[in-house]
């Protein structure tokens, strides 16, 4: 009981922090957003939870930055990077996590700027406007990727550091 709670709010805090983070001034791209829904599925064990911490997070901090028509499309993304890192839940290792966290990113990608390509009118509707959309967005998918892994593995091995350290600290008090 007392490891589930801690756990939960382990990772309830260090959500916070990433979804804060969004509020400090950054370059284009460089956020935290795909590392904190990977690593909220990735080691919540409650499913709701999983999906509502990151999901409400960014809400909240969507209140701060302002809301756009695409938030839709964001936050469908989010929750399948979610469910990228209950993929890795049973088995979280170093490997394992860069490559749900790469996955995460090319998804948020492909499906975002599909979405941008559909909806904006920035570009025909052919699939030459597609590629080019794709094309046009590769440099923003650089710093995604970079702040991914940067944000994902530090919160994992923070995670894991805290984990290690409140478990063995429970076990000292309950001695």
């Amino acid at each position: 009981m007392i490891k589930s709670h801690l756990n939960i709010v382990t990772i309830f805090t260090l959500i916070i922090l990433l979804a804060m983070s969004r509020l400090v001034p950054h370059p284009p791209n460089f956020t935290p957003i795909i590392a904190m829904a990977v690593l909220s599925g990735a080691f919540l064990n409650n499913r709701l939870l999983s999906f509502t911490f990151p999901l409400l997070a960014m809400f909240i901090s969507d209140l701060f930055l302002g809301f756009h028509s695409g938030m839709f499309v964001v936050y469908f993304s989010i929750a399948i990077c979610i469910f990228l890192g209950f993929l890795i839940s049973k088995k979280p290792s170093l490997i394992n996590s860069i490559i749900a966290l790469s996955a995460s990113v090319f998804v948020f990608y492909v499906i975002t700027n599909f979405s941008v390509w559909y909806n904006s009118g920035l570009y025909p509707q052919t699939i030459e406007g597609l590629i080019s959309c794709y094309i046009l967005a590769l440099p923003f998918v650089q710093n995604t990727l970079v702040s991914t892994l940067f944000f994902g593995l530090g919160s994992f091995f923070v995670y894991d550091k805290l984990q290690k350290y409140l478990i063995f600290s429970t076990k000292n008090q309950n001695s």
